[in-house]
């Protein structure tokens, strides 16, 4: 008589990796997320306050950043170049309106005749 086939196999069991094996995140920073987040809003819905939270929240951020070793450093400094380009919009925009504004009333008053030389 013929002896039975021998079972195959066991297949191996799935690997164990113990928790030091597995590698830590490194959190990102809050602050550079806020910056990153209102630099982007304050092209569109906080026009003046977005750029300055921008700013203040990238400069804390980078701060932060050196000494915790936290991410986020890339994401501070886009919401730093976003507050800083807003703001400097808005500064010429505000020039701009300026001096339009201040030759359109000379025009109006030498108009008049009420200009003074």
């Amino acid at each position: 008589m013929q002896e039975p086939p021998a079972p195959p196999p066991m297949p191996a069991p799935p690997a164990q990796y113990s928790p030091a094996s597995v590698p830590a995140a490194i959190a990102t920073n809050t602050m550079a997320v806020v910056s990153l987040a209102t630099g982007i809003a304050s092209w569109f819905v906080l026009p003046l306050v977005g750029g300055v939270v921008a700013v203040i929240t990238g400069h804390l951020a980078k701060k932060e950043i050196r000494q915790t070793g936290e991410q986020g450093d890339g994401l501070a400094t886009v919401g730093l170049v976003l507050g800083y380009l807003h703001l400097a919009v808005v500064a010429l925009v505000v020039l701009v309106l300026i001096l339009v504004f201040g030759a359109v009333i000379a025009a109006f008053l030498s108009s008049r005749g009420l200009a003074t030389p």
